[in-house]
C-alpha cells in the first residue's frame, strides 16, 4: 500500500494543511474535539524530544555512552500513540521510544544510564511516577510476548471489559518492521488472539531494519499480519501526530472495553542511523532521505498550528524548553560516573563460586599491575 493510498488514515498533509483520507473520516470528530493546549502539547513533546534524542546523540559521539539508538523522524508515531493511552495502560517499548517513556514520566537520564551501561533496567516500571512504563528490551520482539503475558493477566483478573473507562485496562506494545519478522511477535500475536487480550501492537514501520528494507521483509503491507491473526488492523501516516493520536485511541479504547487485540502500522521513516553504531549511507539514497524529510512531523505540526494562529511566542517557548531539557540530560550525565568493574561479578551465581572468586582475583591482580613502577 502506497504512502498516498486512500486506505492509509492521514488528517494532516505533508504542508500541515488538513487533507484527511478517507479512512481517516471515523477519526475526525475526536480530533476536532481535542483543545489548542493538546495540539500544542503535541508539538511540545515532539520538539523536545529531538533535542534530547540530538544531544544523547552527541553524548555518545563524545564517548559518554555505549550506544544511543535515535528516534529522529519518528516523533509523530510515538508522541501521538502514549498521548492517547490512560494513567492505568500498560506501556512496553522497545528501545528508540523515548518520548514514550518521557511522556509517562521516566527520566530521561534513566534512558541514558541504560545506554551508559549503568543498569540492566534503567527504571522501575511499577514505581507510580513511572506511569506503568515498561523497561527497554534490546532483544528484539521479545517485548511483545511480555506485552501479551499482562494482557492476558488482565483478562483472568478481570481488569478490563467490565465498562468502566476510568478502572478498565490496556496494553500497548512497540516494536519495529524488522522485529515484526521475530518469531515472538507471531506467538504473542497468536496468544493475544486467543485470550482476547486487551493490547495493542503499534508497529512503527520506518523501512528500514537496519540494512533490510522493508520490502525485502515482506511482500504484502506489515499490517496484513495482523490482520491474519484475526485483529482490526489500521495502517497510518506515523508522521501524522494527530492521526497517529486518534487511530491508538480507538484501538486501545476498543481493547480496553473487551473487545480484544488490535493492531496498527505506523508509517513512518528513521531519518538517522539504526543506532550510532550504524552508517546508513552504506545501504540508503540521499534522495529517499530527502523525500522523507519533505514530510517530517515536526514541519507539518508546525506549520498546521501557525495555521491556526498559534503565536511566534509560543514557538520560542517550545525551543527554550527543547533546549533546557537537552542541556539539563548532558549536565546530569557528565555526572554520572561509572561503575566499579568488580560489580561484573555479583550477581553471576547466586551463591558464592570457586570459578567467579578466581576470575575476581585476576581482576584485582590486573589492575593492581598498573600501580607498578616501570623498571
Amino acid at each position: 500500500m502506497a504512502h498516498d493510498d486512500p486506505g492509509l488514515v492521514r488528517v494532516l498533509a505533508a504542508d500541515g494543511t488538513l487533507a484527511p483520507t478517507p479512512a481517516a473520516e471515523p477519526y475526525l470528530a475526536l480530533i476536532e474535539g481535542l483543545a489548542d493546549a493538546d495540539l500544542e502539547q503535541f508539538y511540545r513533546d515532539m520538539v523536545s524530544i529531538r533535542a534530547f534524542d540530538r544531544e544523547a546523540t552527541n553524548l555518545q559521539r563524545q564517548g559518554q555512552l555505549a550506544l544511543w539508538p535515535p528516534s529522529f523522524g519518528q516523533e509523530a508515531a510515538q508522541v501521538g500513540s502514549a498521548r492517547a493511552a490512560r494513567a492505568q495502560d500498560h506501556l512496553f517499548p522497545s528501545y528508540r521510544e523515548h518520548v514514550v517513556c518521557t511522556i509517562r514520566g521516566v527520566d530521561p537520564v534513566d534512558i541514558i544510564r541504560v545506554m551508559r551501561g549503568l543498569t540492566h533496567g534503567g527504571w522501575d516500571p511499577f514505581d507510580p511516577k513511572n506511569g506503568n512504563t515498561h523497561i527497554y528490551t534490546l532483544v528484539l520482539g521479545s517485548q511483545t510476548l511480555h506485552a501479551t503475558g499482562l494482557g492476558m493477566g488482565l483478562v483472568f483478573d478481570g481488569k478490563c471489559g467490565t465498562g468502566d473507562p476510568e478502572t478498565d485496562e490496556a496494553v500497548i506494545v512497540y516494536y519495529g518492521d524488522g522485529a515484526s519478522s521475530q518469531g515472538d511477535v507471531h506467538e504473542a500475536m497468536v496468544f493475544a488472539a486467543s485470550y482476547n487480550a486487551p493490547e495493542v501492537f503499534f508497529l512503527q514501520n520506518n523501512h528500514w531494519a537496519i540494512s533490510v528494507p522493508v520490502a525485502t521483509q515482506s511482500k504484502a503491507p506489515l499490517v496484513r499480519r495482523g490482520e491474519g491473526y484475526g485483529m482490526p488492523s489500521v495502517q497510518v501516516d506515523g508522521n501524522d501526530v494527530l492521526a497517529s493520536y486518534a487511530v491508538t485511541k480507538v484501538a486501545l479504547d476498543e481493547a480496553r472495553g473487551g473487545a480484544g487485540p488490535r493492531a496498527i502500522e505506523a508509517l513512518t521513516y528513521r531519518m538517522g542511523a539504526h543506532t550510532t553504531s550504524d552508517d546508513p549511507t552504506k545501504y540508503r539514497t540521499s534522495d529517499e532521505e530527502q523525500s522523507w524529510a519533505q514530510r517530517d512531523p515536526i514541519t507539518r505540526m508546525r506549520a498546521f498550528l501557525e495555521g491556526r494562529g498559534a503565536s511566534a511566542g509560543f514557538f520560542d517557548d517550545v525551543d527554550a524548553h527543547a533546549k533546557a531539557l537537552a542541556d539539563d540530560a548532558r549536565e546530569r550525565t557528565m555526572a554520572l560516573g561509572g561503575i566499579e568493574a568488580d560489580s561484573m561479578f555479583a550477581h553471576v551465581y547466586s551463591e558464592p563460586h570457586p570459578l567467579i572468586d578466581e576470575q575476581r582475583r585476576w581482576l584485582a591482580d590486573y589492575e593492581a599491575s598498573f600501580n607498578e613502577e616501570a623498571p
